[in-house]
C-alpha cells in the first residue's frame, strides 16, 4: 500500500512539475525582431496597408494603375498636373477627387500631396528618427511636430497600431532607395480654387 501512495505521489509532483514547467516557457518574453526581420514585417505592413495606394506614382496597364516600382513611395512629383473641377462645388456637395496617380488629393481642405517616404534626407524622411516618425503617427502631425496631416491620410487608424509595428514600418522605409523628391506643400482651400479655376 506504501508503495502505491508512493507512485501516486511521484506522478503527481511530475504531473505538477510539468504544468510548471509548461506555464512558465507560456510567460517567456517574445525573442525581439531581428533587423531583417523588422525589415520584413514593415514591407508586409506597407503592402497590406496600402500606402503604395497614395505614395507611389502608377503605370497604367490594361488592368489599371499598377506602383511604379522606380518611383517607390516617393510621393507626388511637382508638376504633376491636378484634376480640373470646382472645388466650392466639390465641398459644398462633400466630395473629394484625386488625379491619375492618386498621389494628389482635391477636397474641402484644399489639395494635399502624398508625401515623400524614402530615407532621401533632403526631401524624405531619411533625418526623421524612429521616435519622431511613431509621434507623427500617433499625433498626426508632419515630421512629428508641424502642420496637421492632410486627409486622406489615415494616420488615426495607423497610429492604432503597436509600437514595434511602427518600428518595423520605419525600419523597412529606412531601407528603400533614397528617391531625390521635393513634393508640394499642402494648398488652402482659397488657393485651391484659384489654381483649379486657371486649368
Amino acid at each position: 500500500m506504501r508503495r502505491f501512495f508512493f507512485a501516486v505521489s511521484m506522478a503527481a509532483v511530475f504531473v505538477l512539475l510539468l504544468i510548471f514547467q509548461i506555464s512558465c516557457t507560456g510567460n517567456e518574453e517574445p525573442k525581439p525582431l531581428s533587423h531583417e526581420e523588422m525589415v520584413a514585417r514593415g514591407k508586409y505592413l506597407v503592402d497590406f496597408g496600402g500606402c503604395n495606394d497614395c505614395h507611389t506614382a502608377k503605370i497604367y496597364t490594361d488592368m489599371g494603375p499598377i506602383p511604379d516600382t522606380t518611383k517607390l513611395l516617393a510621393g507626388h512629383f511637382d508638376g504633376t498636373p491636378v484634376p480640373v473641377a470646382d472645388i466650392n462645388l466639390l465641398s459644398q456637395n462633400g466630395w473629394a477627387m484625386t488625379e491619375s496617380n492618386f498621389t494628389a488629393w482635391v477636397g474641402p481642405w484644399g489639395i494635399s500631396y502624398a508625401a515623400n517616404l524614402t530615407p532621401d534626407k533632403a526631401t524624405g524622411i531619411g533625418t526623421l528618427s524612429e521616435e519622431m516618425f511613431i509621434k507623427s503617427l500617433r499625433e498626426g502631425k508632419w515630421m512629428g511636430v508641424g502642420r496637421p496631416l492632410m486627409p486622406p491620410m489615415p494616420w488615426p487608424g495607423i497610429g492604432s497600431i503597436s509600437d514595434e509595428d511602427l518600428s518595423c514600418i520605419y525600419a523597412y522605409l529606412m531601407s528603400i532607395k533614397p528617391i531625390h523628391n521635393t513634393v508640394p506643400q499642402p494648398t488652402p482651400p482659397d488657393k485651391a480654387a484659384e489654381i483649379m479655376a486657371k486649368k
